[in-house]
Formats: structure tokens, sequence, C-alpha cells
């Protein structure tokens, strides 16, 4: 891939963020205000003037925020390339030891850490950003122990990633990119696995539900009997999100035997309890449809296939850029963040696609909480309704992504169609089946 080619795909990254930030959002044509404000039902997803412009100006921020973040962080790793410090970084490691593995111990954290160091105005930016809108409570105290952290499980994780990946790169250098891409997969699922057990729990506090809402454990043990499952009360827990943050969430994560439901405190603190039901109903879903395992079988695709891509732009470089970057061959552990620059354009490309199949994902876990909550709740779509409203104006979700911004960055659909969605969504009065929960 032609020098040209990488300037190009930057350039085009900033354009997009100014065509973002240059963008005049409209106001929605419905005034009508949320059921949280007049106590009347929620029928479209709206927030008052003050709210409205604030909701607005923080999401373009966000989008801003990712398009020019994505754009530096190739001109960081082109900065590294131009200026040989991976080679000298390398050197050192090699100077250390002639084992591979404490290579990759001492030159994949100095390439990091000089990386981050770079990136670090942009996370400073973005914490300041949440503080501003008043979304994070975290002190920069704590931010910066977070980040810290942070950086320690990065180094371990990537230097063992690294150093599978450059030995399958040596034993294979036409195909390394699928072998590496298919060994990769195994060690996701085992990261999955001891994430909530090891990981999560170094940046926040958990406790099983039942010890601090025993009450909303029993309303939703009648969820999970309505569902037929088996999900014991000692798999939900509370997270102590109030500690940093003013948002609300919930979430499955884990893998076998450390899947969970974990449901933030700040959710049921400003949500009413047939509300926070319906929130851990749609993590339910997760949970029953399996979306952990497709996740993972779909990230793994669109990893091989990117490291495919990977392959044929880092030999067709390094094969005039060889020694101008000082790079001895693929082998070298100074090919890095070379693999790193073309990684990470093919996935920025990428994230319209993946992205698609989460929003996808999330529509499933929207449907199952309305049926599986349907029956327990008085009216299931207006509770969901009004979930998503509390969630929009707490969130500063933004009332009016065009479609540009839902379809590269939205993970989930936009507040205003699940709102809708959920209003409309009753098989039961038309005759019709659920669709899963029976």
């Amino acid at each position: 891939m032609r020098k040209s080619v990488i300037f190009f795909s930057i350039a085009v990254v900033i354009i997009l963020a100014f065509q973002v930030a240059a963008a005049q959002p409209q106001q929605p044509a419905t005034e009508e205000r949320p059921g949280s404000v007049t106590n009347q039902p929620v029928k479209n997803y709206s927030l008052p003037p003050e709210k409205y412009e604030k909701a607005i100006s923080y999401s373009r921020a966000q989008y801003r925020l990712h398009f020019i973040g994505t754009a530096y962080s190739f001109l960081i790793l082109l900065f590294i390339l131009s200026r040989r410090i991976a080679p000298a970084f390398r050197d050192w490691a090699e100077g250390v030891s002639r084992r591979r593995f404490i290579q990759a111990l001492v030159f994949v954290p100095l390439l990091l850490l000089t990386f981050d160091i770079f990136k670090l105005p942009l996370d400073i930016y973005q914490h300041k950003l949440s503080r501003q809108y008043e979304m994070s409570v975290q002190s920069w105290g704590s931010w910066f122990w977070d980040w810290s952290k942070g950086e320690l499980i990065e180094f371990f994780i990537a230097s063992i990633l690294a150093y599978v990946l450059y030995g399958v790169i040596r034993r294979s250098p036409r195909r390394w990119w699928l072998y590496f891409g298919v060994a990769s997969l195994p060690i996701l699922v085992f990261l999955l696995f001891i994430s909530p057990i090891l990981i999560d729990p170094l940046f926040n506090k958990f406790e099983p539900l039942q010890n601090t809402q025993a009450l909303l454990v029993a309303e939703i043990e009648k969820v999970v009997n309505h569902a037929g499952l088996d999900i014991p009360p000692d798999r939900i827990f509370e997270m102590k999100a109030s500690e940093k943050v003013n948002a609300v969430d919930a979430y499955v994560t884990g893998f076998g035997a450390s899947k969970r439901v974990v449901v933030w405190d700040t959710t049921i603190a400003k949500m009413s309890p047939s509300q926070t039901l319906f929130v851990v109903g749609h993590e339910m879903g997760h949970y029953v449809l399996g979306h952990t395992s497709k996740g993972i079988a779909f990230a793994g695709a669109l990893v091989i296939l990117l490291l495919l891509l990977v392959h044929f732009a880092v030999n067709r470089t390094l094969s005039r850029k060889d020694r101008q970057w000082a790079i001895r061959s693929l082998i070298d552990w100074a090919s890095l963040p070379a693999l790193m620059l073309f990684f990470y354009l093919f996935l920025f490309l990428a994230e319209p696609a993946y992205n698609s199949f989460s929003r996808y994902q999330e529509h499933q876990a929207d449907v199952y909480g309305l049926e599986v909550i349907h029956g327990i709740v008085p009216d299931s779509s207006s509770t969901a309704a009004d979930a998503f409203q509390t969630l929009g104006e707490v969130d500063l979700a933004d009332p009016a992504p065009d479609r540009f911004i839902k379809v590269w960055l939205y993970s989930h659909p936009p507040l205003g169609e699940r709102l809708a969605f959920a209003r409309e969504y009753d098989p039961w009065s038309k005759g019709q089946p659920a669709m899963f929960v029976k």
C-alpha cells in the first residue's frame, strides 16, 4: 500500500470528523415531553430544550473525538515508524535477553507506553468532557489510577499476544494471519472468562444484588421463572457505579461458569423497579440468546479477514520501507507498529459492519426484555418506553443522530427507535406468537 493511500485514509477520517462537527442538529418535530417530566405516558423520545441542547452538544463532541482520535492514533504510529523508535526498543530488548518471551516483555510495554503517552492528552480530554457534562464524578486521582492499572493489564496481555503472533509469523510467513486469528479465539474466550473474576473488580466494586436489593431479586426471580431459565441469584450482581459515574447501565459479562448479569447501582436508584426489571430482562436476553458466543464467532471471523488485509498491506509496505524504518523483516519486533497501523486502519473501516451486527443483537435483546416481563409488570410496553426515556435523559443520548453516525458508530439502535419499537410491540393483542418467550 502506497504512502499516499495511508495519508488519504487519515485525511478522510479527519474530514469526516469535521463534517460531524459542522452538522446542525434538527429538533424533532414532536414537542411532547417525556413521562419523567410530565408524568404522562412516553410516546416519543424527546428532551426539554436545555437538556436537548446539552445532549446534542455532548453527542457531537463524542463523535468528533472518535474520528479525530482515530486519525491521531494513525499519526502517532507513523511518527513512531518514521523516527525509528521501535527499532531502538527492539535493540534494548535483544540486549536484555536472547529469549523471545523476555524480549516481548521488554519491547511490547515500551512500545505501548510510548503510544499511550502520546494518546494521553485525548484520554484526559475524554474524562474532562465526561466531568463537564456530569457523566462522570470520578476524581482525577482515581481516574489516573484506573488508567495506570489498565496500562499494566494491557502490557501483560499484549506481550503474550505479541509473543504468540511473532511465533506464528516465524513458522508460517504466508498464512500467519489465519493461524494467529484462529489461535487468538481461545485466548479471547479465556480473557472473557477471567475478566469478571480478576479484572473487573480492579476497577469497580461488585456485590451480589440479593445482599442489597432482596425485594428486587425476588421480582427478578419471577422474570427468570417466566422465561423457564436457571439464573441463580448469585449470578446477578450490583456494581457500585455511582462512585465514578452518573450514567445508568447494565450488562452481561463472562463466559461459562463466570457468566453473570451486572446492574449498576445508578440504574436501581434512577429507574423504577419495573423499569429495572425490563433492563435486567434485556440483559437476560443476551444471556439466553447466546450473544456472547455468537459475538465471539463474528469477531473472530472479522479479525481473520482484517489480518489477511494487514498481511497484504504490510508486506507491500515493508518491501519499500524496510530501510527507511529500520525494520529487518516482518518477523522483526520493530514491525509491530506497522502491523498496528494497518490493523487499526482496517478495523476503523470495519466499524459499520461490527456495529450493525451489534445493533441486531441489541434489538433482539429488547424484544426478549419486552416479552419476558409481559404479564409480570402492568404494561410491558410502557415500562420499556419509560426505561428508554430515563436512559436517554440520564445518559444524554442524542435525540436525532443522522444515518451516517448511526451506521458507523452506534452499537445499539438509537434511543428514539428503541422507544418507538417498545411502544408498538404487542403481539399478544394481535393474536401473534411471541418471538422468544412462549
